[in-house]
């Protein structure tokens, strides 16, 4: 009797394992969590476990409705297209899911959305940008820095490895920069990039994941919510195009063309992104932009693929919607496909109008820049949605500066072929940045260069970025592990802390105080961030320019000799109508205004006409 009792427990038993074994097993859905009053009602659901072919899923509520299953050849993967009724309030649904062999229940959950009125701001002409690598800025969480099951450890001493920077690191020194007198931060990826050089943070392994060595998700909120708490924005540096070859997929893939290429087999990016206006490129050429892998490490998205194009959208939705971030840096935006990218740029601004999207494209010719902005002007058969650019043509004409390959006319040329873009006072203006060289490097040295680019920089058109460390006169090589070099004070053992002014050397605060003198001019006066821009041709390496806003008018003259040059007004009374003074921004000097001006060699003036 007690063997048939054993025996019958035991079928039961192996019964219900069996059945257990053949129900939907569910490791991950992506997105993990949605929100209720989105105007993105419509979500896919990307189902990832055991089990998953021939599914059949339903939402226990009528509030959330399951329209469509999508059966992929892969069984570790599913797609459910839901749509969640205006209705829905946030709380938990039971979503169900059977494989006609079992049948697995798991909640799914709608939040609450933000209502306050500091997030998703947008940023404009308005601001100045500081970007910061987290890694490289500030580590304020020493028990992260090494994290058990992540490749990269914290090696302080070698340059293509971690430093240990993190976002608690950012939130510490939030007073420094809003103090310096910037007003957005832009922090390269802080997704989890579990991989070889991962310090940099654009090879993600989990779209929806901080990496623990820099935080967490809650932690990056706290970061933006604090960063608003103090008037300052947030930008979310965002990867479409590419992402790590040790991300889960690779392994297993969702559908077979999710990628482009394979591991073993797969094209590689030339970089040579003009093929895509030269009317006489082969389309090859243009398939290796598109379609090649960034890196070898860097597996290229397939966005015509509609599951991965989807997925992409939703990540970035998800992100914005749960930080509350401000706006967002598309990185690598020419080698994405191009028509993907106007319906994503269409969506996000649909949810958030009020949001900015800045693409990196990574060139100086201002023709082809101009054709990737909204509203372009120059011939194409569909608009990019996407309001801002990286501004490489203005980069490279201070950087030719710099070197001394150029005279300021060159600076003058490239703003007069702003009327190729649709919008030029959204364009992202900058001297060095993460991939570049440094300001001083180009220099070789010359602080007075720098001072003047720095000056045309925070007093001409377009949306200002400073790079980390660049307001202390860093001078290093274009190798990127060196040049993005930690910032002293910000690390243990650091034997001193720039910053404070104390812990800075005197060469340092001769470039901080001078930025951050700008930067209050700036802040001080409407007329530098968005009024009207009025340039004449350099003679003689003079560069005079106007801007004018309402009643606040200001005359910024460069004087790119080694030499003080006696500055003629006379041609320019015309626009000092009706004023009589001019007062100098920096040293408050005021004076009547006569036929002539003095200008120190090397130098660039700031004069408020009044």
């Amino acid at each position: 009797m007690l063997r048939k009792i054993q025996l019958t427990t035991f079928l039961i038993f192996s019964f219900s394992f069996l059945i257990y074994s053949q129900s939907p097993q569910i490791n991950k859905i992506e997105p993990p969590n949605w929100w209720s009053g989105m105007k993105h009602n419509k979500i896919q659901l990307m189902v990832y476990g055991e089990n998953l072919s021939d599914l059949k899923v339903s939402f226990a509520s009528k509030k959330l409705k399951v329209n469509k299953v999508y059966k992929v050849e892969n069984s570790s993967y599913a797609f459910v297209d839901v749509t969640i009724s205006p209705k829905a309030k946030p709380g938990l649904y039971k979503l169900i899911l059977n494989n006609g062999r079992g049948k697995t229940e798991i909640n799914y959950e709608l939040l609450e959305r933000n209502k306050s009125k500091n997030v998703h701001q947008g940023f404009s002409n308005e601001d100045v940008i500081y970007l910061l690598m987290p890694d490289r800025f500030a580590n304020g969480d020493v028990s992260n820095d090494s994290v058990s099951g992540y490749y990269d450890s914290m090696q302080y001493v070698k340059k293509q490895n971690r430093f240990g920077g993190d976002i608690q690191g950012i939130i510490n020194e939030l007073d420094y920069l809003k103090d310096f007198g910037v007003t957005t931060i832009w922090c390269t990826p802080l997704l989890e990039n579990n991989t070889f050089r991962s310090y940099h943070g654009y090879a993600a392994t989990d779209f929806y994941k901080v990496d623990p060595r820099l935080g967490n998700n809650e932690l990056y909120k706290k970061f933006v919510d604090e960063a608003h708490s103090k008037s300052l924005k947030v930008i979310l540096d965002h990867v479409a195009n590419h992402f790590s070859d040790d991300h889960p997929w690779i392994k297993n893939l969702p559908t077979k063309d999710w990628i482009n290429g394979s591991v073993e087999n797969h094209l590689n990016a030339n970089h040579n992104k003009m093929v895509f206006t030269d009317l006489y490129s082969d389309s090859s050429t243009i398939h290796h932009v598109e379609e090649g892998w960034f890196t070898n490490e860097m597996p290229d998205l397939n966005q015509e693929n509609p599951f991965a194009a989807k997925y992409i959208i939703q990540n970035t939705i998800w992100w914005i919607e749960y930080s509350g971030v401000d706006g967002i840096r598309e990185d690598t935006y020419p080698y994405n496909d191009p028509k993907f990218m106007a319906r994503w740029a269409k969506e996000i601004l649909n949810e958030y109008p009020a949001l900015n999207i800045v693409g990196e494209v990574w060139t100086g010719e201002p023709a082809f820049l101009a054709g990737y902005q909204s509203g372009a002007k120059l011939k194409k058969d569909f608009d990019t949605n996407l309001p801002a650019l990286t501004d490489f043509g203005l980069h490279d004409m201070f950087v030719n500066y710099l070197e001394g390959k150029n005279g300021l006319f060159n600076i003058y040329n490239v703003l007069a072929k702003d009327y190729l873009y649709a919008d030029p006072e959204n364009l992202v203006t900058f001297v060095d940045n993460h991939d570049v060289a440094r300001t001083m490097f180009f220099a070789k040295g010359n602080i007075d260069k720098a001072k003047i680019v720095y000056t045309i920089l925070l007093t001409t058109r377009g949306i200002p970025s400073i790079f980390y460390g660049s307001e202390l006169g860093m001078a290093l090589t274009p190798d990127h592990g060196t040049l993005r070099a930690p910032f002293t004070g910000g690390f243990p053992n650091d034997e001193r802390n720039a910053f404070t002014k104390e812990g800075r050397t005197d060469y340092e605060n001769i470039f901080y105080n001078h930025l951050n003198e700008l930067l209050q001019i700036r802040k001080k006066y409407k007329a530098l961030q968005k009024g009207k821009l009025i340039h004449f041709p350099p003679v003689d390496e003079t560069y005079i320019y106007f801007r004018e806003l309402g009643d606040e008018k200001l005359l910024i003259v460069v004087n790119g000799n080694n030499e003080e040059k006696e500055i003629n007004l006379t041609p320019y009374f015309h626009l000092m109508k009706n004023r009589s003074l001019l007062k100098n921004v920096i040293n408050e000097n005021e004076f009547e205004i006569g036929s002539k001006i003095k200008i120190n060699k090397m130098s660039a003036e700031i004069f408020e006409i009044k």
